[in-house]
């Protein structure tokens, strides 16, 4: 029998004891700042049924989800017919695979605690406020900084609308990040801005392209994103109005005001610039924040059930996608079942931080030091 070489899917990593002891450190530091402010540490499935998880992610999203194949004979309720497309060649596994998986890796651990919320909502005292740091999988392409399977660290807070909660969230951030001495800058915005600017160009209908569209700026330019706008069926005069928002520029401040001013006609864009400002100030009111804070309207978030504000946090030393991102969401309990819940919360990306660290020398000495002996 011939050996096989021994390898890893592309994408996952294997990680020594000098790895650990820094991958553990990293997430030491996140638990003691959740505890610090009352959040409760609970666990969920590494699957989930897909009924759970598609639909809440958009098109692209569910596309990566890593779908586990039925046991048995699955194939035996198959018709020959839906094993090829119309033109009598193989299919692409969309069609067939909701006929032979009911289960899925996870892809975010959101989705699976809006699942135990409604699930264990008998047995919880709202709001409530949990923290889960567990692997999660997406079926993406492999490159620097983006893997396959990674840990995120999360902090949510469902059963409050109160602003307060987004003030904490960035209150978090912040200290995680200056007891890692990362430089960072949060990127924030709001989802009742994207609405209000669809709904000011005339496109309300095309919110999430748009959304899914400018989300993109940083990646592929802003001669891509007009071309893809164009595609999703904007006007060149849609497109026109949109350039001066994208490429908004000046102080918070400012930024807020014109905001308001090119927003006045639409009720939802406005009251997303207020929620920014009432947070803002009271940040302000409460001390401030050591980092970065900064309102940038091209953030959108790709995911669909953000409703409010939005976070992304870009670390200032290094060149790496976002290491942290979250935000409001007011209703992803409905589509279990139970409406009105909101919630609001945070993604720590432990892989992306973890190079970060890394790449800065950022380690205390005394986290790789194991126990000594005489």
């Amino acid at each position: 029998m011939a050996q096989v070489k021994p390898s890893i899917p592309k994408g996952t990593r294997d990680f020594s004891p000098i790895e650990m002891a820094k991958r553990n450190y990293i997430f030491n530091t996140i638990k003691d700042v959740y505890s610090l402010f009352g959040y409760q540490q609970i666990e969920t499935p590494s699957m989930e049924n897909l009924s759970t998880l598609m639909g809440k992610y958009g098109e692209e999203g569910d596309k990566l989800l890593f779908k586990i194949l039925d046991s048995g004979n699955f194939l035996s309720d198959v018709k020959p017919e839906e094993l090829v497309n119309a033109d009598g060649k193989p299919d692409g596994t969309a069609r067939l695979a909701a006929r032979i998986c009911e289960k899925g890796l996870r892809y975010d651990l959101t989705v699976p605690f809006a699942r135990f919320v409604v699930m264990h909502q008998s047995e919880l005292t709202f709001p409530f406020k949990r923290y889960q740091i567990q692997p999660v999988w997406r079926a993406d392409r492999p490159q620097k900084g983006r893997y396959r399977e990674f840990f995120q660290c999360d902090a949510d807070v469902v059963g409050s609308d109160s602003l307060l909660n987004e003030v904490e969230i960035i209150q978090m951030i912040d200290e995680v990040m200056n007891r890692f001495g990362i430089r960072v800058a949060i990127k924030m915005n709001n989802r009742k801005i994207l609405a209000g600017i669809a709904e000011v160009i005339g496109a309300p209908e095309l919110l999430v392209d748009i959304t899914v569209a400018i989300d993109k700026l940083d990646k592929i330019g802003l001669e891509n994103v007009n071309k893809e706008l164009s595609e999703k069926g904007l006007s060149e005069e849609q497109i026109a109005k949109l350039q001066p928002i994208i490429m908004l520029e000046g102080t918070n401040n400012e930024k807020l005001a014109t905001i308001k001013e090119v927003l006045a006609a639409s009720e939802i864009g406005v009251k997303g610039a207020e929620e920014l400002e009432w947070v803002l100030a009271k940040l302000e009111k409460l001390g401030g924040a050591r980092c970065q804070l900064d309102i940038d309207l091209t953030l959108a978030r790709g995911l669909n059930y953000y409703t409010g504000a939005i976070f992304e946090v870009k670390a200032l030393d290094v060149q790496i996608g976002s290491i942290t991102g979250g935000g409001r969401y007011d209703n992803l309990t409905g589509v279990f079942g139970m409406p009105g819940v909101s919630g609001v919360g945070i993604s720590f990306g432990a892989d992306r931080i973890y190079d970060v660290l890394n790449q800065l020398d950022l380690y205390p000495k005394d986290a790789m030091t194991a126990t000594q002996l005489l």
